[in-house]
Formats: C-alpha cells, structure tokens, sequence
C-alpha cells in the first residue's frame, strides 16, 4: 500500500460528517472550484473508480482489492494530487466521499449512470440506472456523464437497457451535460459476460451507441484499445477517450498501446482505473505520471513501472 495522503483525523470527520451533516456532502461538491472541460492542449485524463458499485472488486488476480474503501480513497488521492489528472469518475458514494474530503477542486468530475448490470449476476445485461442521472448531475454541478451500452444480441434485457441509454442521452443533451458512452458487443459465455473486443464487434458496437438519443451534439465515446485502432476511429466523428481495463498485461507493453491510439485523430485522452489505481508494484504516482505524460506529453517517458 503507498504512503497516505489522507490523515485519519480527514477520515474520522468524514465519517462524522455523513452522519450529522450529511447536507454538507452535497454543498461541497457543487461549491468545488470548477474548471472548463476542454482547456490548454484539449485533452483529458480521467481516473476511473466506478467499478465497486458494480460489484467488480477485482485486480488482476486479487478478488477482493477494492474492497477497502478507505485505501481506494487513499489511492485516489495520490493519483489526483498528480500533474496531468484532469478529474475523476465515479458512482455517488465515491465522488461524494471525495468532494467532502476536499479533493475535486479544479477537476472534471464525471458521474457514472448504470451500475445494475451486476457483475457474475444473472441479469447481468438487464444494466438499468441505479447511481446518477442526469438531473441529480445537473444540480451538483457534474462535468460529465458516463454510461455503459453492453449489446448482447441474444440477451432481450438488452432492448430495455438501450431504451435507457436513449433516455439518457436525450435527457444530457437537453442539459447541455455531456455524457460519455462506453459501447461493447457482449457474449454469454460460461455463465458470464464477455465483451468482444475483436476490431469489427467494436466498430459495430459504436455504431449502434452513436445512434442512441434524440440527439448526439453532446456525446462522447469510451472505448477500449484494440487491434488496427485507425479503423475504429474511422467509425465515430465523435470526441473519444481511451479506456484502460483491468491491470494484468505488461505495464511497458500497455503504456506503448496508449501512446500509440493516442496519437489517432478523434482520440481526445485517456480514461482508466484498477490499471494505475494498483499497478503491479503498488507505485500509483509513478504509474500516474506516465500515463499522463502519454496523453498530455504526446511523448512516452522513458521510465518504466516494470
């Protein structure tokens, strides 16, 4: 575990604050000092932390990483205190704790949508809303939404969830909220959903997420990096972020993938999570600086985290 940013006595008057000022919690979060979405080189990199509200607590091969809520906080501070994070995305929980422990001043905060689709659950594609939407993004002064568009074409809870991403889109575009949609065809396979992450299942995939709505003036892609990644970025004209997935792969030959996407036209930066939260030698700041080195440097630092 990396040295603590966050004093036990910040803990305990968070802890004291949800319950005796729980109004506090949101005052904080819509009295943070903002800052444009786009600004300076017009590229963003985004640390993302939503994935315990849908039950993935997973790190490569430790089930239970981010469990402790407590040292996922104290790993996110590190990496937001860094040069080159632009912000964060979250569920309530986490973007609430983090607004009250002061965190988010001058950083892009981007509220995660539907979190139902239960990892290993059997309605894992039934992926309804159950963390922000649009108004409750809206009133506390959210910079961003971000949804997951699963398309699982054998799965008829799919026609439901992409009746909520068009309700959602709809409704962010009416706002003036940008929302950031994270497409992939999914597969049952072994009891479980496996998205494909084959060239053409993800140029399909944008194709059916960029035609949800009544409108896509405010849309935003997130997608994974893959095979033949020009191809894929011929598909959409829309402003994209790289996602980063889960850690496992060798960190040098990761960092080199995203450096190389991020050079594509369209691509606009760089969203990731447990891939940097918990890098392989438990270096989250060093981790941190490259991959922002990557997407605000254009260039890859020679240091590695192997």
């Amino acid at each position: 575990m990396p040295p603590s940013l966050i004093t036990e006595d910040a803990f305990a008057a968070l802890r004291e604050l949800r319950a005796t000022r729980p109004a506090a919690i949101h005052e904080a979060l819509r009295s943070r000092r903002r800052r444009d979405l786009v600004r300076g080189d017009g590229r963003l990199f985004i640390l993302a932390a939503d994935h315990p509200a849908r039950g993935a607590l997973a790190v490569g091969g430790n089930p239970t990483a981010m469990a402790d809520r407590y040292e996922l906080l104290d790993r996110l501070a590190i990496a937001l205190s860094r040069p080159g994070v632009d912000g964060v995305l979250g569920t309530p929980d986490i973007i609430d704790d983090l607004a009250a422990l002061g965190l988010l001043d001058d950083k892009i905060v981007v509220g995660s949508m539907n979190r139902g689709g239960l990892r290993g659950a059997s309605f894992e594609m039934d992926d309804r809303m159950t963390g922000y939407d649009v108004p409750s993004m809206v009133s506390a002064g959210l910079d961003l939404a971000k949804a997951l568009v699963r398309v699982n074409l054998s799965d008829p809870a799919t026609a439901p969830t992409l009746a909520a991403m068009t309700e959602a889109v709809t409704q962010a575009a009416a706002a003036g909220l940008p929302i950031l949609l994270e497409p992939f065809l999914s597969t049952w396979a072994d009891g479980r959903i496996v998205n494909d992450l084959s060239t053409d299942a993800v140029i399909l995939s944008i194709a059916i997420a960029s035609g949800l709505g009544a409108s896509s003036a405010y849309t935003w892609m997130k997608l994974p990096v893959v095979a033949d990644m020009e191809r894929v970025m011929a598909a959409t004209t829309m402003p994209t972020l790289l996602l980063g997935g889960d850690s496992g792969a060798d960190p040098d030959e990761t960092f080199a993938a995203w450096e190389d996407a991020l050079a594509l036209p369209g691509v606009r930066g760089l969203t990731v999570g447990r891939t940097l939260l918990y890098p392989p030698d438990d270096d989250v700041a060093a981790a941190v600086d490259i991959a922002a080195g990557l997407v605000h440097d254009a260039r890859r630092p020679a240091r590695s985290t192997s």
